[in-house]
């Protein structure tokens, strides 16, 4: 047997993570709530502006760890347009499946670079280690879109994760920017920041690795590999 692809509107969603049935509640009365202006296209530009927000914010940083304020609120700005775009469009029922899956996929592409980028340009994390968590959540993104590809199983969350709860660490480590300030710490010139966010990168990688060796051994057990 052949395994086929399915269409955006045909694949299944795997949501595990922690917050996720609390989330869903949330999102669903904000749905029935949201005005009728606010469209899904428009929320998808709000999490873009979030995430401009977020790289701002760390970037400012450089002048006074105030502006880390206004990472932390792009945070919740980008939650809210990220997580609303797609529930509301299938609480009104106003899908764009392929649409709907390439622009917003492409938009937390973006969004991840903008937000991780800030952080390398903050004095708080350098440029390299920022560079090793974003290619972390990026190759983890790719096991993601290639087993919708060839499963037809769009996972969301890994080690019970999801974006959400990456967000809400990422406030946290925020507010210990802000509490404890920069410098290069007890490790030489990596600081506390540095090892956080390298080993956060380097787990995200190794989930990658061993994510794609178990996505493998099933498709082979299901076509017959050798």
């Amino acid at each position: 047997m052949t395994i086929q692809p399915k269409s955006p509107q045909s694949l299944s969603r795997i949501q595990q993570n922690w917050l996720a049935a609390n989330e869903r509640r949330l999102l669903d009365w904000l749905c029935r709530h949201m005005p009728r202006w606010v469209t899904p296209d428009r929320l998808t530009a709000t999490g873009m502006v979030g995430a401009v927000m977020i790289f701002a914010g760390y970037v400012g940083s450089n002048l006074a760890s105030s502006w880390l304020l206004l990472a932390i609120g792009g945070y919740i700005v980008q939650w809210f347009g990220d997580s609303m775009d797609g529930s509301l469009a299938r609480y009104r029922r106003i899908e764009r499946p392929s649409y709907g899956y390439f622009i917003d996929h492409s938009c937390d592409g973006l969004a991840t670079l903008l937000i991780l980028a800030g952080i390398g340009l903050s004095p708080f994390v350098t440029m390299d280690v920022a560079l090793i968590a974003l290619a972390g959540y990026l190759l983890l993104s790719i096991h993601a879109y290639l087993s919708a590809r060839v499963l037809g199983e769009f996972k969301l969350s890994y080690l019970s994760a999801g974006p959400t709860e990456l967000r809400i660490m990422l406030i946290a480590l925020t507010i210990m920017m802000m509490a404890l300030g920069a410098g290069p710490g007890l490790f030489g010139r990596w600081s506390g920041f540095d090892i956080f966010v390298g080993s956060v990168g380097s787990i995200l990688i190794l989930l990658f690795i061993g994510q794609t060796l178990v996505t493998g051994r099933r498709l082979a057990r299901v076509e017959g590999g050798a």
